[in-house]
């Protein structure tokens, strides 16, 4: 039974992706900083769960047996969201995450799968497939996209399996507050009569966190694609038909006050993801 090592364990998307494994009979090894947390968790007793702090990082610890050797590892962790915008993902957490995934590589590990962010890509507008230039414009986007470079470089001298995962919008059960769901569940709770929102016109590629856990499981546990793998729906549709869907399906009601909130200036007005790759991978 191979051992996976899945960073970020307590995080919104962590837990689905461990459910997700050891739903396939995976042997799991979870890890977060916070164990108050992920005693909470209904995986706890299936895992075996060590803590780790990345603000604390030891350059003079071997990770690879720290973490009992694992066959492969999928790399959720990340500090600081959803603050897409502050300087920390460069100054702080890149050199964190450099340091202790090339701990791991350099002491054993031979499969690593990590997990970007569509925000890559930049500015641009249209479907967008791998093999676009990026040109991330903010902190956290280019923070991501030089530990995928760095790896990229890493992995030519260490010659482990590389696959970089760049996620589109993920919606479900856990998410952060401040999210467009978490904050529409939340009004139809206090049966408002109004959600405010923007002007709803944005397209982007929605997907439910149940499925994008499922995919970035499907993506770990393969060697035969690899490199950069968008994890998206493939289908665009604009904010406020989104919203709509969500509530037709919720049977729920409420007054869209489209425009209350200013356009996002950090991400293009329309864009979605390419999932051929992907799809090549499941067939």
């Amino acid at each position: 039974m191979k051992k996976v090592l899945v960073t970020g364990a307590t995080g919104f998307i962590g837990s689905y992706v461990i459910d997700d494994l050891l739903s396939r009979g995976y042997q799991v090894i979870a890890s977060s900083s916070n164990r108050e947390t992920a005693t909470q968790k209904k995986w706890f007793n299936q895992v075996k769960f060590i803590e780790m702090d990345l603000k604390r990082i030891d350059s003079t610890l071997n990770y690879f047996n720290y973490f009992d050797s694992p066959d492969l590892m999928i790399h959720l962790a990340w500090e600081g969201l959803p603050n897409y915008l502050d300087d920390f993902h460069i100054a702080d957490n890149l050199p964190r995450h450099e340091l202790f995934l090339k701990n791991m590589i350099q002491n054993g590990l031979k499969d690593l799968t990590v997990t970007g962010t569509c925000f890559e890509y930049g500015m641009q507008n249209g479907c967008l497939n791998e093999d676009l230039e990026v040109n991330p414009s903010n902190p956290y986007a280019i923070a991501k996209n030089k530990l995928r470079e760095y790896l990229q470089t890493l992995s030519l001298e260490w010659r482990f399996c590389f696959k970089w995962v760049r996620l589109f919008y993920m919606y479900g059960e856990g998410q952060s507050p401040k999210s467009l769901i978490s904050q529409l569940d939340k009004a139809i709770e206090e049966k408002l009569e109004v959600f405010n929102m923007s002007g709803g016109m944005q397209i982007r590629d929605f997907i439910p966190v149940t499925k994008m856990a499922e995919n970035i499981v499907s993506i770990a546990i393969q060697n035969k694609v690899t490199g950069v793998i968008n994890c998206c729906s493939g289908e665009p549709v604009t904010v406020k038909d989104f919203v709509l869907n969500y509530l037709k399906e919720k049977n729920k009601s409420i007054q869209l006050n489209l425009g209350y909130y200013k356009y996002a200036d950090y991400e293009p007005m329309e864009f979605w993801g390419d999932n051929k790759k992907f799809k090549s991978i499941i067939k």
